[in-house]
């Protein structure tokens, strides 16, 4: 192991859990001698400043100084309108494209100090992608589709189909084993798709909108099934989209890039009731409060000790807990998932919420 890849100590995320990737002053630039004038700009250590000055030199800035952790069992979501660069930071994390500057730590170690050997064995065992194009195999039906990263392991062929024939059956297609994909349904396609990813029991699940070629309908089903999958396998998940909604319903927190940047991380209620600027605000403009805020969000320090057994979770939305609050001349304690008393909750403190955004 060379010196830059050496495991650095693994801090632990907000919430306790340990961080599994980290991402630190990541920059990607395209064009003549990119990486040369970077070098030469490089003098100011304003990240925006820095950015205008690459532009002005006529590079195109695809990712600009972005950072974040994303800890173990999480599903980060990282979401912006085409061209802001949430593709691109992705295939930074796998390395498919190279950044031209920063550092990404895969449990502590370095993934730039890597070299192509052991970027090839990291892929193959700790990393699961999934693209918008199923990329699926014409010829080989389902089994050997999602056989296929363990063939390209050297696993022997009874193996390969003994965990291929799991993995189709987590997804729902158990029977259709023998199924070529012009057989399938586009959504058939994507689970066996996602099948495949998870063949090789990676620790790490890269999506870049696997969902988005899908019809409403057939999306809406794949994120039901992408939910009880993760509820099964409690992967660490990167999942790119530009639908707020669907970012809504998988996330556990959530980034909005901008022109290559991060400008606002946090979990869907502080972006919902908090945008820092219009450009988030506008995100999420059209989304239904009551659906996405949650008691914990929006709950009052407790004026006493509550009776537990009143309680609402802390996790419940608005929507959730509505029918408790009608009529009632009281607070609701609220409590986290251990059981412990972090709150009340009353229905003018809803009000006061679903009334913030008429005020912005």
């Amino acid at each position: 192991m060379t010196e830059a890849s050496k495991p650095t100590p693994t801090v632990a995320h907000s919430d306790g859990r340990p961080v599994q990737i980290s991402c630190r002053d990541v920059w990607k630039v395209y064009g003549h001698r990119a990486e040369a004038v970077f070098a030469e700009q490089r003098t100011t250590a304003d990240p925006a400043v820095l950015g205008a000055a690459l532009r002005k030199a006529g590079l195109i800035v695809a990712v600009a100084d972005v950072g974040f952790e994303v800890a173990k069992g999480e599903i980060f979501v990282i979401m912006g309108l085409s061209g802001s660069g949430k593709s691109t930071i992705i295939r930074c994390l796998s390395r498919l494209i190279e950044p031209t500057a920063g550092n990404i730590l895969i449990d502590g170690e370095d993934l730039l100090g890597k070299n192509e050997d052991e970027l090839i064995e990291l892929r193959r065992h700790k990393m699961g992608m999934v693209f918008q194009s199923f990329g699926l195999l014409p010829h080989l039906n389902v089994l050997d589709n999602v056989g296929y990263p363990l063939r390209v392991q050297g696993r022997s062929r009874a193996e390969r189909e003994r965990r291929a024939r799991e993995m189709i059956e987590l997804v729902g297609l158990a029977g259709r084993e023998k199924a070529f994909p012009r057989e399938l349904s586009g959504g058939m396609q994507q689970r066996v798709g996602i099948a495949r990813s998870l063949a090789v029991e990676p620790d790490i699940w890269f999506l870049d909108e696997p969902f988005s070629a899908l019809d409403p309908l057939i999306r809406r089903q794949m994120q039901d099934e992408f939910l009880r999958i993760q509820g099964v396998l409690k992967k660490t998940i990167v999942f790119i989209t530009h639908d707020f909604l669907e970012a809504l319903r998988l996330a556990d927190r959530i980034a909005i890039m901008r022109e290559g940047a991060i400008v606002q991380t946090g979990n869907p209620a502080e972006i919902v009731l908090h945008p820092v600027d219009d450009y988030v605000a506008e995100f999420t403009h059209d989304v239904p409060l009551a659906k996405v805020v949650t008691a914990g969000a929006i709950c009052r320090p407790a004026n006493g000790a509550g009776n537990p057994s009143d309680a609402v979770a802390a996790a419940e939305t608005i929507e959730a807990i509505l029918p408790r609050l009608a009529g009632r001349g009281s607070a609701l304690p609220v409590c986290d998932a251990a059981g412990r008393l972090v709150g009340q909750i009353t229905a003018d403190d809803v009000l006061e919420a679903l009334a913030a955004r008429t005020r912005r």
